[in-house]
C-alpha cells in the first residue's frame, strides 16, 4: 500500500476538539487526554477520514510555504506516534 494514499482518521472513541474551559485544542481518548502543540494542531485539523496523507502534506506545504519533503517527514512522524498510542488509524 502506498502510504501517501492512506487516509488517516481518529480511532473509535477519540475526539479532537477545542476545549473552551482550557482554551486549548485537546485529543480526548478513553481514559487519556493529549494536549497537542501548534504544528500538531494544524495537522490534526486536516485529519477528517476523507483526505489522504498526500493531500494533508500538500495542503500544509502550500499553506506554510515549506518544502514538501520536510512537511511529509513531520506529518508522518507525528501520525505514526499517535497511531502507536491508538489515537489515529490509517
Amino acid at each position: 500500500m502506498n502510504e501517501e494514499t492512506s487516509i488517516p482518521a481518529f480511532a473509535a472513541g477519540v475526539k479532537f476538539r477545542f476545549d473552551t474551559l482550557r482554551q486549548k485544542w485537546v485529543i480526548l481518548a478513553p481514559e487519556r487526554m493529549f494536549l497537542p502543540d501548534e504544528p500538531a494542531i494544524e495537522i490534526l485539523k486536516l485529519v477528517d477520514g476523507a483526505r489522504s496523507l498526500g493531500m494533508i502534506i500538500d495542503d500544509l506545504a502550500v499553506r506554510f510555504d515549506a518544502p514538501r519533503a520536510l512537511i511529509a517527514g513531520d506529518v508522518v512522524t507525528m501520525l505514526r506516534d499517535l497511531a502507536d498510542k491508538g489515537v489515529v488509524r490509517w
